[in-house]
C-alpha cells in the first residue's frame, strides 16, 4: 500500500495544501471526500474562527482531515491546543522549529507533518520524529524557503537524505506533475495553487479568476527580507520592486506591506493593492473546477501518463 495513503487512512496520495484565506472547512472537507487528505489553513484564522471549521469540517465529512499550522503566527500555543482539545488526527507544521510541537501532538496520537525546503532541514524534521515532510520546491506560491531550490532537484536529495514518508509540493497541478514526482521519489503530492482554483476554495471569486488567466512568468518571488513570497505581478508588486530600485531599507518594505495585505487580495478580492499569492504552476490552471473534477482529470492524467511512459523504450 502506498505509504502517505496508509498513514493517513486516504485513497489517494494527494494532500490539499492549507493555504491562508484558501483553505476553509468545504474545501478540506470536499478534497477529504474525494479521496485525498483536506488541509484546514489555521495560520488565516483568529482561535475562535479555527474552532468553527473544524466543527464545520467534521460535519461535512467523516474522513480524515488535518490543520495546518504555520509556527511563527501568534497565538500558536492556542491553535495547537484547540487541535488537540478538537481531536484533528493530522497535523502540518510549518515555518519553525518541528521540535516545538511534534513530541505533545505525538503524545496524543496526533499524525505530524512538517514542510521543508531543504533536505537540511528534512533530516531535522525527522530527527524531530515526525511522521513525514512536505518538500516544497521554489516554484510554490506563498512563503517559500531561502534556498531557491526547485522540486526536480529538492525531491531526489530529500528522498536520499531521509526515510520517513515524503510528500512533494510545488509545481505540481497535473497528473503528469504527479507521476514525475514519484518518480522522483516521492510517496505522494501536495497540491496548492490547483486546489485554491476550485469552487470550494474560500477565495475570493476574482482571485480565482486571476489564477487562471496567469501565464509562465507572471509570478516572481520577493519580499526576501522579511519572508520569501511567491506572488502574481500587480500593481503592489510592482510597488515593491519600485521601492528595491530605490534602495529601500526592510522598515520600508514592512512599512508598504502593511497589514491584511494577503487578506486584502486573495479573501476580499482586490487585484491591484492586494497580495495575490500563488505557484508558478498556475499558468497550467485554465478553469475553475469542483474538487471531484480536479481529481477526475488529476487520476486520469496520472494513468495515462504512466501508460505513456511504460511505452518508451531505448
Amino acid at each position: 500500500m502506498n505509504p502517505i495513503c496508509q498513514l493517513f487512512g486516504i485513497q489517494y496520495p494527494i494532500v490539499q495544501g492549507g493555504m491562508i484565506w484558501n483553505s476553509g472547512a468545504k474545501l478540506a472537507a470536499a478534497v477529504s471526500n474525494a479521496g485525498g487528505l483536506g488541509l484546514i489553513g489555521a495560520g488565516s484564522m483568529y482561535p475562535d474562527v479555527l474552532k468553527e471549521h473544524i466543527d464545520k469540517a467534521k460535519q461535512l465529512t467523516s474522513k480524515p482531515f488535518g490543520v495546518n499550522v504555520p509556527m511563527l503566527y501568534p497565538n500558536v500555543e492556542e491553535i495547537i491546543q484547540i487541535i488537540i482539545d478538537k481531536k484533528v488526527p493530522i497535523v502540518f507544521t510549518s515555518a519553525g522549529n518541528p521540535k516545538l510541537f511534534t513530541a505533545l501532538l505525538k503524545s496524543y496520537n496526533i499524525k505530524v507533518v512538517h514542510v521543508v525546503s531543504s533536505s537540511k532541514f528534512a533530516l531535522k524534521a525527522e530527527e524531530a520524529g515526525v511522521d513525514a515532510v512536505v518538500a516544497e520546491g521554489f516554484e510554490a506560491g506563498g512563503h517559500n524557503g531561502r534556498e531557491e531550490t526547485t522540486t526536480f532537484t529538492l525531491i531526489p536529495t530529500v528522498r536520499k537524505a531521509i526515510k520517513i514518508p515524503l510528500i512533494a509540493a510545488g509545481g505540481i497541478a497535473t497528473g503528469g506533475g504527479m507521476l514525475a514526482a514519484m518518480a522522483l521519489g516521492a510517496d505522494g503530492i501536495q497540491m496548492g495553487s490547483r486546489f485554491a482554483a476550485t469552487v470550494e476554495s474560500s477565495a475570493h471569486d476574482n482571485f480565482k479568476q486571476i489564477i487562471t488567466q496567469t501565464a509562465e512568468g507572471d509570478t516572481q518571488l520577493t519580499l526576501k527580507e522579511l519572508a520569501p513570497v511567491r506572488l502574481i505581478k500587480n500593481k503592489f508588486y510592482h510597488e515593491i520592486q519600485e521601492l528595491y530600485a530605490q534602495g529601500a531599507q526592510v522598515e520600508q518594505l514592512k512599512a508598504h506591506l502593511g497589514r491584511a495585505r494577503a487578506k486584502r487580495g486573495m479573501f476580499e478580492g482586490d487585484l491591484h493593492d492586494g497580495e495575490l499569492e500563488i505557484g508558478q504552476v498556475s499558468a497550467l490552471i485554465d478553469q475553475i473546477l469542483p474538487v471531484s473534477e480536479v481529481f477526475n482529470q488529476i487520476l486520469a492524467e496520472f494513468h495515462h501518463e504512466q501508460k505513456r511512459v511504460a511505452q518508451i523504450s531505448f
